[in-house]
């Protein structure tokens, strides 16, 4: 399919409106232009915290070497990656090869730039299906994952020994809410997270929105209202700080590290951070309402081959991508991005290197994309209403009944 410029308008709006939630920040390094000469091939990857002396750099280099190729590295921020992967394929000049966040996929696809794994001939057979998912359309998928991130509670030892709280008791919301009850009359504070209105906002909110059974066609369902509800009563409570709403993911994480929290909402990504917080913490995986683990988002980035006017560098591309891909590489770079990988083989090295990593390998078999049963380039029509109408409920300006009414009266317009 090529892309009509109306298609890469629209395309380029949707990924406008979904932002970086991994450790993903600054500009690029170069313009990134497209060189056609055989032996230079072009990569874009959102790590530009990652220079050419780094492991992540070196590898990509060394992957090039192998295809015997030169690898021209370019790293942007995700948001700015994507659009520029629209205007250059409207330019007719994409990349070779691209890294780009998990949502941004179903929008490539219906631009039109994506190759199909199936007709690379890459083998993703091992990929865990839930992972793959967030990059599959119509039952095609459109890229590798090279690891996945996501949510789990963050808990904080001493705060709910203090307060007589066994972690193990938590099981549902009524359990938890009990615990952030104890904890408050314990003179601590109860839970951290961000309901920013950004696309963190909707990244924290779906554990607890599709826990309840949630589904995102049907923002304003019983399900959905309960979620928000929930939420709603926290901060109403004094259970969780108002300022929730202007939280990051990042201020988020900087109040739990303060030591006077029992819980806070956040990512596989902040453990290096706990390591550090000087105070002893657990993780457990967010509670479904009724029990069980909630599902929760997946976050991470896809290694996805654009559509090139010469088909005959898609060979050295795949040699690429599979190289990227390997387990004896997934190893290390899931180590450096602090992700879970994709394949069995690996999550296991890793929790055999580092026991922390074992709940977040459960959280991940958890996980589903955002853009996953069909939702596609439709979710950040849905994700913004979405993260309003938590901002809505929680400063008061509505009920979680209204503000979801009015989310999904704008979700179907959009």
């Amino acid at each position: 399919m090529i892309p009509t410029r109306r298609t890469l308008l629209a395309a380029l709006a949707a990924v406008g409106t979904l932002a970086s939630l991994t450790a993903c920040g600054g500009g690029s390094d170069d313009s990134g232009s497209s060189d056609a000469s055989g032996g230079t091939y072009t990569f874009w990857d959102p790590y530009p915290q990652f220079d050419a002396s780094s492991p992540w750099g070196k590898l990509v280099t060394e992957c090039g070497t192998k295809a015997g190729v030169t690898v021209k590295r370019t790293a942007y921020d995700t948001t700015d990656l994507g659009n520029k992967a629209l205007l250059a394929a409207q330019q007719g000049n994409a990349p070779d090869v691209m890294l780009v966040d998990n949502p941004v996929v179903s929008t490539l696809v219906e631009a039109g730039i994506l190759n199909k794994t199936s007709d690379l001939g890459l083998d993703t057979k091992s990929i865990q299906k839930n992972i793959i998912g967030a990059g599959t359309i119509d039952d095609a998928s459109y890229g590798v994952p090279i690891g996945a991130n996501t949510l789990a509670l963050y808990y904080n030892k001493k705060v709910l020994s203090a307060a007589g709280v066994d972690p193990a008791t938590i099981k549902d919301w009524n359990s938890l809410t009990a615990a952030l009850q104890k904890v408050k009359a314990a003179g601590k504070k109860g839970i951290t997270f961000s309901a920013i209105n950004t696309e963190e906002g909707s990244f924290q909110f779906l554990p607890w929105f599709w826990g309840a059974g949630g589904d995102l066609t049907t923002l304003d369902s019983d399900k959905g209202v309960a979620a928000l509800t929930l939420w709603k009563q926290w901060v109403d409570d004094g259970l969780a700080p108002k300022d929730v709403l202007q939280n990051t993911q990042t201020t988020s994480w900087q109040e739990f590290a303060t030591g006077d929290y029992a819980f806070g909402e956040n990512g596989t990504w902040q453990l290096g951070n706990a390591d550090k917080a000087g105070f002893d913490y657990g993780v457990i995986n967010i509670p479904a309402q009724n029990g069980g683990s909630a599902p929760v988002p997946t976050g991470g980035e896809f290694v996805t081959v654009p559509v090139q006017k010469d088909s005959a560098r898609y060979d050295v591309s795949k040699k690429v991508v599979t190289c990227l891909t390997s387990d004896a590489n997934l190893l290390a770079t899931d180590t450096t991005l602090t992700y879970i990988a994709p394949t069995a083989t690996v999550q296991a090295k890793q929790v055999a290197a580092n026991p922390k990593l074992e709940p977040w390998v459960s959280a991940v078999a958890a996980a589903r994309g955002r853009t996953s049963g069909g939702l596609g380039s439709k979710y950040p029509t849905i994700s913004q209403p979405m993260w309003t109408a938590v901002q809505s409920a929680l400063s008061g300006g509505k009920s979680p009944k209204d503000a979801l009414d009015t989310a999904q009266s704008s979700a179907e317009k959009g």
